[in-house]
């Protein structure tokens, strides 16, 4: 009898302490004026006496349980029905003004099990309520039995029933919306085209439509997009914005609204303006749009985000009301976050990759770019020594031979440095120390480089994004020292200071950079000295650099912020 989640523990101290109220108010009441149970009164007053104390026991057990015992509610739902017929036969019968206990029971039955809960504690209650009728007057012949009294009450029961049916029903019908609602789908496709489904198939099932379509248009983008989901076939296509012409009558464009049948033209349209809702006359969607959809009741709500701008659509489904407008404009709301978050992401993923195009143009013409262009010079120059200075000729062009194959080295080393660094899973204690050991190795390998690498206190884990940003500032200190420094040895130090701070110091022997002397990242950043790249990276990090150069190397001393959270 529980279809859907209850808040139970809740419902039952609240019945729990109705049950107390009720019993002890009944208790004063038969004292107050003892001639009210006329008939077995020293048994009816027993009957309460009990019943108060049962409630206050039960009462102190439920406000202390964290959740109530299995079928707990049930158990105690058969007593106190029990206990109402019992007590309404031993005071009045049909004439009881106990008979409210009864109603007490189907509200009970309401905050249990909902509108089917009601329903047969109704049928009990009714039940019983008639067969006493019948018992006083048919068996006993109670000459104080009247029928009226017995048809009111037993229609004001009917009647109280119905109505906690329909409040049982609607509460219901609203925790399966929320239970949807709060269920979206958290996948994420790379591309419009299934997140459209995706989205669509969810909305339409939460809003009850058999079919759902979604129009909209990118803020940024001239096309109008156009899903249809319908019974599980999903459609899917694209057009210029003014083929279908307004999504909406100009008078509905930005509002929520209800046409219970398009294909009449004097059926007014529901819709929900900032005044509240209002009815109005006229078409509410272009021929074109209304064609595709279908002559049938029509609910929409606009769909406008920072991204884009459009309508969703909902048709098919019997006996909409203004209720359906509410829960449509909270669907909407939810379309228009994942829609915009997909838009935003691309942008993001975008902009990551031309700020990483860039880099890797700007590294290309610092590089190997410039390289090759002065080894062109060179060789023009070596080619007017092939007549008059042969063996001059001949040294140039070993020494540029050298060159090209260093080149060849440093191009090759950069093209494996676009793939991603070898980073173990996030969390892990080796995540940041074994790629940098790897990069190490490998630019020992490449260049003949002596390297001395020192690492301390980076047991705890990394964000994976900070692992790879680190790793490519030492990559880029290290790339600096052997090309540009023709560095021999260098010493790697990594570790954390005593403000928490990540520390990196790499020290070279090589002839060190064109100026000399110690300086700080906004004096580098002045004069525009210094590695470029390597000062923009750590700079994107909210770190700091200092260089210290001089003839006989050069030393660079890099701190980065460690993540608080870690």
């Amino acid at each position: 009898m529980e279809p859907l989640y209850s808040p139970q523990s809740r419902a039952e101290r609240l019945i729990a302490g109705g049950r107390v109220v009720l019993a002890a108010a009944s208790l004063f009441a038969v004292w107050f004026d003892p001639s009210e149970p006329a008939k077995h009164a020293p048994v009816a007053y027993s009957l309460l006496v009990l019943y108060v104390v049962y409630s206050v026991v039960l009462a102190v057990l439920v406000w202390r349980s964290d959740a109530p015992p299995h079928r707990q509610g049930v158990i105690t739902h058969c007593f106190d029905f029990v206990f109402f017929s019992l007590f309404i036969y031993f005071t009045a019968g049909p004439a009881s003004p106990f008979t409210v206990y009864f109603v007490f029971s189907l509200i009970c039955a309401t905050l249990r099990w909902q509108w089917r809960g009601t329903l047969w504690t109704a049928v009990a209650c009714i039940a019983t309520f008639c067969s006493l009728g019948i018992y006083f007057s048919q068996v006993v012949g109670d000459p104080l039995f009247q029928s009226y009294s017995l048809i009111i009450r037993g229609v004001y029961l009917a009647v109280v029933a119905v109505l906690l049916g329909y409040l049982g029903a609607h509460e219901a019908q609203t925790r399966r919306d929320m239970e949807r609602i709060a269920a979206w789908p958290q996948a994420e496709p790379r591309r419009i085209e299934p997140l459209a489904r995706l989205l669509l198939e969810h909305a339409a099932q939460t809003v009850g439509a058999p079919r759902a379509l979604l129009a909209w248009v990118e803020r940024e983008e001239p096309w109008l997009y156009i899903a249809e989901w319908s019974a599980g076939e999903f459609k899917w296509g694209r057009s210029a914005p003014g083929e279908h012409g307004q999504l909406a009558a100009e008078a509905l464009a930005g509002s929520s609204f209800l046409c219970p049948d398009t294909g009449d033209p004097d059926c007014g349209v529901l819709r929900k303006s900032a005044a509240g809702l209002e009815r109005w006359r006229g078409a509410p969607i272009p021929p074109a749009l209304l064609e595709r959809l279908g002559l049938s009741s029509v609910l929409s709500a606009p769909v406008a985000g920072e991204s884009l701008e459009g309508r969703v659509f909902f048709t098919g489904k019997a006996s909409m009301t203004s209720d359906d407008l509410v829960l449509a404009e909270i669907v909407a709301g939810v379309l228009t976050a994942r829609l915009d978050h997909f838009y935003l992401n691309q942008r993001v993923q975008e902009g990551a990759a031309v700020e990483e195009r860039i880099r890797l143009a700007r590294d290309l013409h610092d590089g190997v770019l410039q390289s090759l262009t002065g080894i062109g010079l060179r060789l023009a120059a070596v080619r007017g020594l092939l007549d008059e200075n042969p063996q001059a000729a001949r040294a140039s062009l070993e020494t540029l031979q050298e060159l090209i194959a260093r080149e060849q080295r440093d191009l090759r080393f950069f093209i494996q440095e676009l793939k991603p660094p070898p980073l173990a899973p996030a969390g892990e204690a080796s995540t940041l120390a074994g790629s940098v050991s790897e990069l190490v190795r490998r630019i020992e390998l490449e260049w003949g480089l002596r390297a001395e690498l020192r690492m301390q206190g980076l047991e705890g884990p990394i964000p994976e994004s900070l692992a790879r940003d680190i790793y490519h500032v030492i990559r880029e200190s290290l790339v600096n020292a052997v090309r540009h420094g023709e560095a021999s040895a260098v010493r790697v130090r990594i570790a954390r200071d005593e403000t928490g701070a990540l520390s990196i110091t790499v020290a070279d022997n090589g002839q060190g950079f064109p100026f000399q002397g110690r300086y700080s990242q906004t004096e580098l950043a002045e004069r525009k000295w210094g590695p470029r790249t390597l000062l923009e990276r750590v700079t994107s990090l909210q770190g700091t650099l200092t260089v210290d150069s001089s003839s006989s190397g050069a030393r660079l001393d890099i701190a980065i912020p460690w993540p608080e959270a870690l």
